[in-house]
């Protein structure tokens, strides 16, 4: 009776979730200027005149960094909603008895990845297809967490690649975004509150994985799943909104880029 009490709480937690992100969302778009940044390309062209190929640089097109906020904030609202909806939380609690949240995880594929986009950007990458990959290799980190939850919760025998796996691909993201934060900073010029962006969603991006790790080692609390299941919540709510209003306060109130 306890943990179906405990479940049927989280049906008004995700709720309000819901409500915390939407809000933010909303302000998002009513509050942020019209900062852009290019998303390019770059072709190879023939140059007759010289005879040879040289890769020419194009925007491809601009992507409003108020409604990237936005999204990657509405999509989290979206998912807690469809969670608490009358339709689909009896199976989300079924699933949370068989320690598993599909739906938890296909949202961070696509939030997560955004919030990787925007960060990459700001630190300068602009490359289509460099922005693909950071988005790619963050969403196949996030079904990794899936796959780790699938298989069954026996302590003794726990298979660890996915964990593992998701590690290293949640790595290379921040590997290709420091290239580029540092090469920027080098020149003087790199605004005070991306450092702090940069140092706090890194270290929120990776209190996910200590928050599995913590499950499956059961260790204190995190012995209750639910307990982890809500730890994830409020770390998405945390790692999100300290995204989204770093950069509101950083860039979109004031001319930067």
């Amino acid at each position: 009776m306890k943990e179906e009490h405990t479940i049927s709480n989280l049906r008004l937690f995700n709720s309000s979730m819901g409500v915390i992100h939407l809000v933010q969302a909303v302000l998002m778009i009513l509050l942020s200027n019209d900062l852009s940044l290019p998303v390019t390309s770059s072709f190879l062209n023939y140059f007759p005149d010289i005879d040879k190929l040289r890769p020419v640089t194009q925007t491809l097109f601009n992507l409003r960094i108020g409604y990237a906020l936005a999204a990657f904030l509405l999509i989290s609202a979206l998912a807690h909603f469809f969670i608490s909806s009358p339709w689909i939380f009896g199976w989300y609690a079924r699933n949370l008895k068989n320690k598993v949240n599909y739906i938890r995880w296909f949202e961070y594929a696509v939030s997560a990845s955004l919030m990787i986009v925007v960060i990459a950007m700001l630190s300068g990458i602009y490359d289509i297809v460099s922005l693909l990959g950071l988005f790619t290799v963050t969403a196949l980190m996030n079904l990794c967490g899936l796959l780790m939850e699938q298989q069954k919760w026996d302590a003794n025998r726990i298979n660890w690649s996915p964990f593992y796996i998701g590690c290293v691909a949640g790595v290379v993201p921040w590997i290709g975004i420091s290239i580029y934060f540092f090469g920027s900073a080098s020149t003087g010029k790199m605004p005070l509150f991306v450092y702090f962006i940069m140092v706090s969603i890194f270290i929120l991006f990776f209190s996910f994985a200590l928050n599995m790790f913590l499950q499956y080692k059961k260790w204190g609390p995190w012995h209750d799943y639910l307990f982890g299941e809500r730890v994830y919540i409020l770390l998405s709510l945390v790692a999100k909104s300290a995204l989204a209003w770093q950069i509101f306060f950083g860039t979109l109130t004031r001319s930067v880029y």
